[in-house]
């Protein structure tokens, strides 16, 4: 059974930047797709970006655009999202997972807080 871990979430300012990262274990993920999602509170799950299995192929929430890029190393079964000039709305728990959703279970995520 494929085990997620993400990390590398923190509290920063607006236009501020993380680098989040999502570890593997008992399995390999370049058999996924795989996206990043994220829940805010009181509000529901979204996917924010997407990445095919080689990488070759990303799409973002169009409130990411931009901003957001995902990518992977298939090498390291890693998959990683950089997020520039963070705002207060991106304050959220942060998730990996395959794309489509479903096909892993869901870390603990990572919080993202960013203040104004």
């Amino acid at each position: 059974q494929v085990r997620l871990v993400e990390s590398g979430g923190g509290k920063v300012q607006t236009g501020g930047s993380l680098r989040l990262s999502c570890a593997a274990s008992g399995g390999v993920l370049s058999a996924y797709g795989m996206g990043w999602y994220r829940q805010a509170p009181g509000k529901e799950r979204e996917i924010v970006a997407r990445i095919n299995w080689n990488g070759y192929s990303t799409e973002y929430a169009d409130s990411v655009k931009g901003r957001f890029t995902i990518s992977r190393d298939n090498a390291e079964n890693m998959v990683h999202l950089q997020m520039n000039s963070l705002r207060p709305e991106d304050t959220a728990i942060y998730y990996c997972n395959s794309y489509p959703e479903g096909y892993l279970g869901w870390g603990q995520g990572t919080q993202v807080t960013v203040s104004s």
